[in-house]
């Protein structure tokens, strides 16, 4: 059962693995073996949550997630995201911090690390936002009950973990993007690009938060009212239109996984 289900995905693992050592021998072997191992670990939340999703959608919409839905996430998020991240940063077209991964990589290395004041306020503020949210969510199942409740009274403050972000975001650039390491051991003030990339990333993760939202009021919009047809439908005797509520909730559905996908993608892409 277990190769049934999970054949292909193995194979696939085997070949690039294989491809890693004919490529970078058994160094490159090691990376891709703990990123196989880290993206793994990493997607195990986001299954659970796609899997409880899915199960509500009937079986077309289930195969169009199954297929372009995970088409645009794993090449998408997983492809095309982190190249576009490092062509930003480090000021390079797709094509060419691909080329320069692939041929040169002690200059994509030199690229890398001296773009990383920007990398790492882009991506620590997008995670830094998805951790005070967490501990700042008032819960109805509380497992440190002194430490989720004041936590939980703190969260009811507007906007408090955007103001402290911020606040992170402002103190890092002053301290440590004022001396940012460069490639070579050199140091620069790089507080102005730590501020922007971070603003960027805050923002991001606001959109990302905003479109999820979106998509899920619309969800329980749909699904109330497909509730209530199939209440009226029961009352009268009369079938209700299963086909469209069902199609449009389950489009909705599909958005809503592709937003969440998406978001639950940014800590492991980083």
């Amino acid at each position: 059962m277990l190769l049934r289900t999970f054949g292909w995905s193995f194979a696939v693992t085997a070949l690039g693995l294989v491809a890693a050592i004919f490529y970078g021998g058994w160094t490159a072997f090691g990376i891709v073996a703990i990123l196989s191992i880290m993206e793994i670990s990493l997607s195990f939340d986001n299954a659970v949550v796609n899997a409880g999703i899915l199960k509500k959608m009937n079986a077309f919409w289930q195969k169009i997630f199954l297929t372009i839905g995970i088409l645009i996430a794993v090449f998408g998020m997983r492809l095309v995201f982190p190249v576009v991240i490092v062509a930003i940063s480090a000021q390079l077209g797709p094509i060419e911090a691909v080329d320069l991964a692939l041929t040169d990589k002690d200059r994509y290395q030199e690229l890398v690390t001296d773009a990383h004041p920007s990398i790492a306020a882009f991506g620590g503020m997008f995670l830094l936002m998805i951790f005070l949210d967490f501990i700042f969510e008032d819960r109805d199942i509380k497992w440190l009950a002194w430490l989720e409740r004041p936590l939980a009274k703190l969260g009811k403050v507007d906007m408090l973990s955007v103001c402290i972000a911020l606040i992170v975001l402002l103190v890092s650039a002053i301290t440590f993007g004022a001396h940012a390491h460069q490639h070579g051991g050199a140091h620069v003030d790089k507080a102005e690009t730590v501020l922007l990339a971070g603003i960027a990333g805050l923002i991001t993760y606001m959109i990302v938060g905003g479109l999820s939202g979106y998509f899920e009021d619309k969800l329980e919009e749909e699904e109330e009212r497909e509730h209530e047809e199939e209440e009226r439908a029961a009352r009268t005797g009369k079938p209700k239109s299963a086909v469209a509520l069902a199609g449009k909730a389950a489009f909705f559905m599909f958005l809503y996984l592709e937003v969440l996908d998406a978001s639950f993608s940014f800590d492991g892409v980083i």
